[in-house]
């Protein structure tokens, strides 16, 4: 009953219902009415027939009475109705039912008091005698006369009524079924009106469950058709701007977590509504266990949680760099800016980390590198310089201490030309300005060709060359820059080993990549030391390697080199027993 096409079908039945039955009624009571009417018509053209054969007498009562009875007994056999004579006092002349000596004066009688009065009396009411209805015309001979005799005829209406009633019966039957035939009518009607609204209810709610591909089937160009037309409107509205927004979103979303900045978005109340990828990484929590929680709960430094409160309690931009230890060790540049909804309405902060250890890290290595070439250069220009004044101060008429001072001087002039053409060539590679050109190298050869550049060196302090290559091994690379690359690392493994020591090259690979181990027995790397030994101007033992020429730029000239080939380099050491550098590169230059 609540749904709207029971609740059209009830109403459009009770109005069906109501209409018939009032017609029904009406009709009946309107037959009822012009029978009986009829009826009372008929019976007074039959009265005026009778007044008009009857011989009206005056005389002797008796033989008066006998006249009248016999009058109204023939009048019966040709009417059918009872036939009453009275006279202007209401006494009965004669009766065809009854004896007139035994029946009551009928002055009172209501149709007899209407004749008199109006010449033509009606009345229904229920007989004294045999207990049924009767229908009583009367009518006066002298109308308005107090002596004027009357002529009554009654006739029983069981007959009448009893037809009434069967009329009755066969029009409530009749109406019966109209009312069922007119209830399923309404129920089809109502069908009709309310399936397409239940069609269009259903697709709303395909709607409101983000179902924007959801439409009206409109059959018909009435007013709930053409709704049918505006709800598929809308929903291909929203659809498409559900798409914009989706896509805007996907790209909104991409920006966020390709940003090398962890982006916070927090809401005035302090509750975080947004995290990125990098600030996942950076706090060390996922956006699912905080977002919709207050940033206090992400239990992380103190002086973070310090600077959002201030953030949402003054509303200005904050910047602050804070060293955080969790999930690592990182310094982080903190940006905090108020975000203002339209009509200047605070809506929280956006708190923006950068990591930005790298960049101090670099910025120190290079503070190191100014501080490390100054120191590098001190040394031999202060030598020169002072074997310089020497020299002039007399010392150059000393022909031996002479010599031997220019020789220092010629020393460290090209120590100092050394150190300056490493720190270019670290320069040059570093910043990738230099050319490598790529080529076929057979590896065998190559190693072959090396070791006998550097065979002379060795031979001097008694040290042994050994190569093991694989044969047949081609890498594509420039040959310069890779002979580049091995000489640095073998002549840092003969002056590192002492006397009567070995330095061995061992070269194999497979179809996609080679590998060149150098290893010596020289005095090893500590373990210390190992993650730093391809910083510039690094030195394990910086005494022995200042006197052993070297300048603390080659391995990191190696490294940069090796990354141009776009290979990789690695150091396995063991104080005392030697070191081993492992050089990967590509076979094939992509």
């Amino acid at each position: 009953m609540n749904s709207f096409r029971s609740r059209l079908a009830v109403i459009m039945i009770v109005l069906t219902g109501l209409s018939v039955s009032a017609a029904g009624l009406f009709m009946a009571q309107s037959f009822e009415r012009k029978y009986i009417s009829a009826l009372q018509e008929n019976m007074v053209r039959e009265i005026k027939l009778i007044i008009d054969s009857v011989e009206w007498r005056d005389g002797n009562a008796g033989l008066a009475a006998d006249y009248y009875t016999e009058r109204a007994a023939h009048f019966k056999e040709v009417t059918g109705a009872r036939v009453t004579f009275i006279d202007g006092d209401g006494d009965v002349l004669g009766d065809s039912d009854f004896d007139q000596s035994q029946m009551a004066n009928q002055v009172k009688r209501p149709e007899v008091n209407a004749a008199k009065r109006n010449g033509v009396g009606r009345d229904i009411r229920e007989s004294e005698t045999v207990k049924q209805n009767w229908l009583y015309v009367a009518y006066a001979l002298r109308p308005g006369a107090p002596d004027s005799k009357i002529v009554r005829l009654s006739m029983n209406i069981y007959d009448v009524e009893r037809s009434i009633r069967e009329l009755w019966v066969v029009l409530l039957s009749g109406l019966l079924l109209l009312f069922i035939f007119a209830a399923a009518i309404s129920y089809r009607v109502a069908l009709g009106l309310t399936h397409p609204l239940e069609l269009i209810t259903r697709v709303a709610k395909r709607i409101k469950n983000m179902d924007y591909q959801a439409r009206v089937p409109v059959t018909k160009n009435d007013e709930i058709g053409e709704l049918g037309v505006a709800i598929n409107a809308m929903a291909e509205s929203l659809q498409d701007q559900m798409q914009r927004i989706r896509q805007k979103e996907g790209q909104l979303e991409s920006v966020l977590d390709n940003m090398i900045n962890g982006i916070v978005m927090i809401d005035k109340s302090g509750r975080i509504l947004l995290l990125n990828r990098m600030a996942e990484e950076v706090l060390g929590f996922s956006a699912r266990e905080l977002a919709g929680r207050h940033y206090a709960e992400a239990k992380q430094q103190y002086e973070l949680a310090q600077i959002i409160q201030e953030g949402l309690e003054k509303r200005e931009h904050l910047h602050d760099e804070i060293t955080f230890y969790f999930p690592e060790e990182r310094l982080l540049e903190i940006n905090l800016v108020p975000v203002f909804h339209s009509g200047d309405e605070f809506g929280g902060v956006l708190l923006v980390l950068q990591d930005v250890s790298a960049i101090r890290r670099l910025e120190r290595m290079r503070s190191e590198f100014v501080a490390n070439v100054s120191h590098e250069l001190k040394t031999p220009i202060a030598a020169v310089k002072g074997f310089a004044e020497t020299l002039l101060g007399g010392a150059v008429n000393d022909p031996d201490t002479a010599k031997a001072f220019l020789q220092i001087i010629y020393d460290e002039s090209e120590r100092l030309n050394r150190l300056i053409g490493n720190i270019l060539e670290l320069s040059k590679v570093e910043s990738r300005r230099v050319p490598l050109q790529f080529s076929p190298v057979e590896l065998s050869s190559f190693t072959e060709k090396t070791l006998e550049l550097l065979a002379s060196e060795a031979s001097r302090k008694g040290i042994l060359l050994d190569a093991a290559v694989e044969p047949g091994l081609y890498a594509e690379a420039d040959e310069d820059r890779l002979r580049q690359i091995m000489m640095n690392l073998l002549s840092n493994g003969i002056n590192y080993t002492p006397e009567g020591g070995r330095v061995t090259v061992k070269v194999d690979g497979d179809d996609d990549h080679i590998r060149i181990r150098i290893s010596d027995t020289g005095i090893g790397i500590p373990k210390k030391d190992l993650p730093r030994i391809f910083e510039r101007f690094y030195r394990v033992d910086k005494a022995r390697s200042r006197s052993s020429g070297g300048t603390g730029l080659g391995l990191s000239i190696v490294k940069h080199l090796v990354e141009l080939h776009k290979g990789t380099i690695a150091v396995d050491s063991t104080v005392g027993a030697g070191s081993t550098f492992t050089i990967e590169l590509p076979v094939l230059q992509s």
